[in-house]
């Protein structure tokens, strides 16, 4: 009996299904590990749009499904915390709203900050994502298990990042990793039990 040899579309086409199904089994693996979501706050809990009043006081806005899946982690045991390189108001009366307890805003090295927090709660590099969209959190991005850029980050942010959210920062994006996380981890169920009765 003959058999057809594979044209070289097919054969392109399978490497490309098994180049996929390799990259989501992966992505897999590192989104069950996570056990701390580290995030970075202006462009992607936010829009990146920074607001002053006539006054001269910042304002910015944060998204409210973000908030909930922030909420609905931090209730099964996640840990989530804010790192940021640009001190502001805004974002620390958004982390006391919503119970995020590791808010760091200081304009050094975001390594050095996520080096702190491996410290003080024991957490492996393995065992943290950070979702970023800027130049300076490549360092983080490039060591921590699970790197997570936003479509409005910049080309080499999204080119280090094991996944790139469908949704934009301040729009849904920070909802869509902890919903990933969460499934993957099997504490979705947990996460969504009292919305279900």
């Amino acid at each position: 009996m003959l058999f057809a040899r594979p044209r070289p579309a097919d054969l392109s086409c399978r490497r490309l299904l098994l180049h996929s199904a390799r990259m989501k089994s992966n992505l897999d693996r590192r989104l069950k590990r996570v056990r701390c979501l580290l995030l970075d706050v202006d462009g992607v809990l936010t829009d990146g749009k920074i607001h002053f009043t006539s006054q001269g006081d910042e304002f910015k806005s944060f998204d409210a499904q973000d908030g909930h899946g922030i909420a609905m982690a931090l209730r099964v045991g996640l840990t989530i915390g804010f790192i940021s390189g640009r001190p502001s108001k805004a974002t620390t009366h958004r982390a006391a709203d919503l119970g995020v307890k590791i808010v760091l805003q200081k304009p050094i090295n975001k390594m050095e900050m996520v080096e702190q927090v491996k410290r003080r709660h024991g957490f492996a590099n393995d065992e943290i994502a950070f979702m970023g969209d800027e130049l300076v959190d490549l360092p983080v991005l490039r060591r921590v298990g699970l790197a997570v850029a936003v479509p409005n980050a910049v080309t080499a942010v999204k080119r280090t990042a094991h996944y790139v959210t469908r949704r934009s920062g301040g729009d849904g994006a920070v909802r869509e990793i902890i919903e990933m996380i969460l499934k993957a981890r099997r504490l979705w169920s947990r996460a969504t039990a009292k919305y279900m009765v």
